[in-house]
């Protein structure tokens, strides 16, 4: 008994010292590994994939500085691990030295980041990934208390101690070309031990881990615009190429699990949308070792027409105070031309000795208020009784919106001289005055005027489907702040006697709804893409600036490219020198 009792003792005294030489060994490898690993991520930037040419010295550097670094823990690596990883060490120095090509430093890195992982109990010890997508808002409390005084507010490495920093100046966070490469999990190491020969510190010591992934998030999202979703669909996509090119099914799960980030909101707007992605990334993980080079294009183009398809359900939305300017313009634009128009009628009867008949104009104008309001009812219903089609009856009415707005910029824009548009409504009004008819009186002011509430339903309606569900209250701002604006330009008018200049109004909206335009066709596109109507084509590095309706995928990009061809020559035909009448005779003669 009395030896079973000391050997029970002595079992639990080695337990707890192994427990303890455990947690020791614990921050020295995830420092050893995030070095290690570091090294040959900046050696990867500086050497020719070949090797043996230099082609950013300074990124050389840095891995050397980072191999440097990791030598200072291998003394409290796991022990069974240290003999082995002093010798991957010099080995790893002898690479560099050589200028080995980067794959070899690192396969050789992995090998040995992947001993030490095992020795300190998994990955999910060593370096716990966070459970739920760290808080970009969180990130940027950190960045402005921690990074802004060297990176600066946009994380361009401009920040009021930039010039005083000792050795290289901060880093630009905001630039793709740097920092697109550079996943999440790099970044939140290179906060966490630092950058040797820099003044980046170590933060490992000063900041919990859920703020160093919060602000390695919000580091990520710069070079996005502070996106936190185009950053994790950007990761997504790197990780399948990398999968894709090594054959490696670590780095498919990784993306899958990097994918995961995203998901709940994606299966959220679109379950369908995301088990399709879900299969899409099992056919990876199976394949990505043993498919040939067709069954991996396969895999690559189904895997990322889904995620283009998911980053626009879960990310593509317009900004409330661009919602706010496109609604207000709308409603300026369409409200101030048909109060133009009715004006416009009214004068001309007062001048036309016919001032009695301006009450045809405005039973006209009023029976035009009337069928607009009876067909945005009518339009409602129809995308409620066909919620199947929803989306590809969304898509066609944001290129309907397209081209009447592409004509009526146009038309604007041929219009600019107050002369011309005089001449248009006296022509239209002259006809009907001479035929006697109130109901012709009537009829001419109901077109105008319905022409205005028509468009104004289309635009609407194709805005409230650019915005969503959450856009909603900034277009409706827009149309209030759009009213206010109309009544106050109507009393200026009448009270004040203001005088509208009529050429620089018409330039200036017809340059605002072809950028509508623009926009709705690209969105359009995209809507009918959704539904599957149209094929999803993604072109490699093409951008993506949601804002102006761009998206990466050949058919949006074409029908952009037209309608942009089409208003140069729309401007060029515009603007063309005009033949005099004499020159008009000459050249009938």
């Amino acid at each position: 008994m009395r030896l079973l009792t000391t050997s029970l003792l002595l079992t639990a005294c080695l337990a707890e010292s192994l427990a303890g030489q455990a947690a020791d060994s614990l921050g020295p490898a995830r420092r050893f590994v995030a070095a290690t690993s570091l090294a040959a991520k900046e050696y990867a930037l500086g050497v020719a994939p070949a090797g043996g040419q230099i082609t950013q010295p300074e990124e050389v550097d840095e891995a050397k500085l980072f191999i440097q670094q990791a030598q200072f823990d291998v003394g409290g690596l796991p022990a069974a691990t240290r003999t082995d990883a002093q010798a991957s060490l010099n080995l790893l120095a002898k690479l560099l030295d050589d200028l080995a090509p980067p794959d070899s430093v690192r396969r050789a890195v992995e090998s040995l980041v992947t001993s030490i992982t095992r020795a300190a109990g998994g990955p999910d010890v060593l370096e716990q990934l966070p459970s739920n997508p760290p808080s970009l808002a969180r990130g940027a409390v950190v960045f402005r208390e921690r990074c802004l005084a060297c990176h600066g507010e946009s994380g361009r490495g401009d920040g009021p101690k930039a010039k005083t920093v000792e050795g290289p100046p901060p880093a630009n966070l905001a630039d793709h070309a740097r920092m697109g490469g550079m996943s999440l999990v790099d970044i939140y190491r290179r906060i966490a031990i630092g950058t040797p020969g820099t003044a980046m510190p170590e933060f490992a010591g000063d900041l919990s881990v859920e703020d160093r992934w919060a602000v390695a998030s919000y580091v990520a999202a710069l070079q996005y615009g502070g996106s936190a979703n185009a950053v994790t669909f950007a990761a997504i996509r790197r990780q399948i190429d990398s999968a894709l090119a090594l054959r490696s099914e670590q780095t498919a799960v990784d993306a899958y699990m990097t994918f995961e980030q995203v998901e709940t909101s994606v299966r959220a707007k679109n379950p369908g949308l995301a088990s399709e992605l879900e299969g899409a990334f099992a056919w990876l993980r199976t394949r990505a070792v043993r498919a040939d080079q067709a069954e991996r294009h396969a895999i690559r183009e189904r895997l990322l027409e889904g995620l283009e398809r998911a980053e626009r359900v879960v990310a593509d939305r317009p900004s409330p105070m661009s919602l706010l300017v496109a609604s207000f313009f709308l409603m300026v634009r369409e409200g101030f031309e048909a109060i133009l128009i009715v004006a416009a009628l009214m004068t001309f009867l007062t001048k036309a000795g016919a001032p009695e008949r301006r009450r045809d104009v405005g039973r006209g104008a009023w029976a035009a208020v009337a069928a607009s309001l009876l067909t945005w009812v009518l339009v409602e219903l129809l995308f409620k009784v066909t919620p199947g089609q929803r989306e590809t009856i969304e898509g066609a009415t944001m290129l309907l919106a397209a081209v009447v707005l592409f004509y009526v910029s146009y038309w604007l824009l041929s219009k600019v001289e107050a002369a011309k548009w005089t001449a248009f409504v006296k022509g239209k009004m002259q006809s009907a005055l001479s035929s006697g008819s109130g109901l012709a009186l009537s009829t001419v002011a109901f077109l105008a005027v319905y022409r205005e509430g028509f468009e104004t339903i289309l635009f609407y309606k194709a805005l409230f489907t650019s915005a969503g569900p959450s856009g909603g209250v900034s277009v409706i701002a827009g149309i209030a702040a759009g009213a206010v604006g109309l009544v106050i330009v109507y009393l200026a008018i009448n009270e004040l006697g203001l005088r509208v200049a009529m050429k620089p109004f018409f330039t200036v909206t017809g340059i605002m709804l072809y950028y509508m335009a623009f926009v709705f066709a690209g969105k359009g596109i995209a809507e009918l893409q959704s539904a599957q109507v149209l094929p999803l084509t993604v072109i490699d590095n093409a951008p993506r600036l949601p804002v102006f309706g761009i998206y990466p995928t050949v058919e949006s990009l074409a029908v952009q490219g037209a309608l942009l061809v089409l208003a140069i020559i729309a401007v060029i035909w515009a603007v063309r020198p005009k033949a005099s009448g004499a020159e008009r005779g000459l050249l009938r003669s």
